[in-house]
């Protein structure tokens, strides 16, 4: 049978695609972008006739139907990563969490220690060969795609055929929809001098020829914002938006100084605008790779001068961050902070860098901590912390005592905190 007589076969509405689902089923699907609003629309609306389904993800973009404490028995979300959609839920405790650095969810899907007895998936259309790009995020959801009983795509004009290990081809799948709305767009975070003043600071220290990762958020944009000088940078990271494809047109990124892949920039998801989804279309300096493979500390931190951007919300003397939580109220995940973290130490050159504004709500709380707020899920341990800065300085940790550390820490904190924090470390005996 022909590729285009498969793919006949298989085409058919959203609500006849889901029936593949069985009670007690899990249902894998990719990180933000990547997921199908169709399939799991139609799910969410007939969810009250399943019983002991699960859906696994991180980063949810969508309130679906679905997410509703009043049907957790039927159809019960399970986060990698919690998101706007899903946070409450975490923290009301009717939505469960899935702790794991995000480079090992390949790893735990594969041994069977996680679930995934279903993939639905936002999908390019289909090539002249039978293979669909699950360009968006080929994530955790390819090693989903081994696993899996049945394969279920949405297929979208508007996603890009990407290049990498992004393929699945149309004999694998059980059934495919088709759609044709835009796909989500997530606009550049807003920057404010404190943002700007704190990518100002790594900006100064990434030289010429450094392989980046860069997070979301404010100060990671910032950073980029003050990069457009540079030369000859490479891209090896998890999430690739609007702010790498920015430097890219700049003419500062050429991928020709890293140690693997070198031409090319690496990545396991996209965020950002119809632009950027245009612009990985069939882009050969673009590959699209499950994360195991983008986050490996070892493969990543084989590139010499990998520089490494990403946020916390708490940090303590001793250099534990809190990048996921308040106290103990779910925030949002691991992700691949660790992963990048380990992976510029391992590099030759490499630099980890994380980056948090001194204080929070209106200057009335210090970011920086003796110790971290009780319940406080550590996600950079003390012995991985290197570089860690605000918008008053930076302060290198790795390799330093503790009270080498709290001195550092200290006299990067907000000015109005010093004394107080002072005080709290000789108390600690750290001063």
């Amino acid at each position: 049978m022909s590729v285009q007589s498969l793919y006949q076969a298989k085409r058919m509405s959203a609500a006849d695609a889901i029936q593949v689902v069985r009670d007690g089923d899990t249902i894998v699907v990719p990180t933000g972008v990547g997921e199908p609003p169709a399939l799991l629309t139609a799910l969410s609306e007939v969810r009250r006739n399943y019983r002991g389904v699960r859906i696994s993800q991180i980063l949810p973009l969508r309130k679906y139907g679905y997410i509703d404490p009043e049907t957790v028995d039927h159809i019960r979300h399970d986060a990698y990563f919690f998101g706007g959609a899903t946070r409450p839920g975490g923290q009301e405790g009717w939505i469960d969490y899935v702790p794991a650095y995000f480079s090992e969810l390949p790893m735990l899907i594969k041994r069977g220690l996680t679930p995934a007895d279903v993939v639905f998936s936002l999908a390019s259309p289909m090539d002249e060969h039978g293979y669909f790009s699950l360009s968006l995020a080929p994530d955790y959801t390819m090693a989903a795609v081994e696993k899996a009983r049945a394969i279920v795509l949405e297929v979208n004009p508007n996603v890009p055929f990407a290049n990498g290990d992004c393929h699945v081809h149309v004999s694998q799948i059980a059934a495919l929809t088709e759609s044709s709305d835009p796909l989500l767009e997530v606009g550049l975070p807003k920057i404010g001098p404190v943002q700007e003043a704190i990518g100002g600071y790594v900006a100064e220290m990434i030289p010429d020829g450094a392989t980046l990762q860069i997070g979301y958020g404010g100060i990671p944009d910032a950073v980029v914002m003050q990069l457009t000088h540079k030369r000859d940078l490479g891209i090896h990271t998890e999430m690739i938006g609007d702010g790498i494809m920015s430097l890219v047109e700049a003419g500062v990124v050429t991928n020709q100084r890293k140690n693997i892949h070198r031409g090319k920039m690496l990545a396991t998801f996209a965020l950002g605008s119809k632009k950027l989804y245009d612009f990985m279309h069939r882009n050969k300096a673009l590959e699209m790779h499950p994360v195991d493979f983008t986050n490996d500390p070892h493969l990543a931190g084989q590139n010499d001068n990998l520089h490494c951007i990403n946020a916390t919300m708490q940090i303590d003397f001793m250099g534990q961050c809190g990048s996921e939580s308040l106290g103990p109220k779910p925030y949002s995940g691991t992700g691949g902070q660790a992963d990048f973290v380990r992976a510029a130490n391992r590099s030759n050159g490499g630099k980890a860098f994380i980056v948090l504004p001194s204080t929070a709500k209106d200057d009335t709380i210090s970011r920086i901590v003796p110790t971290l707020t009780p319940g406080t899920h550590v996600t950079t341990s003390k012995n991985d912390i290197n570089y860690v800065v605000t918008e008053h300085g930076v302060a290198q940790l790795r390799g330093k005592t503790a009270k080498q550390r709290c001195a550092a820490l200290i006299a990067i904190a907000h000015p109005n905190f010093r004394e107080e924090l002072r005080a709290a470390a000789k108390k600690l005996n750290l001063l």
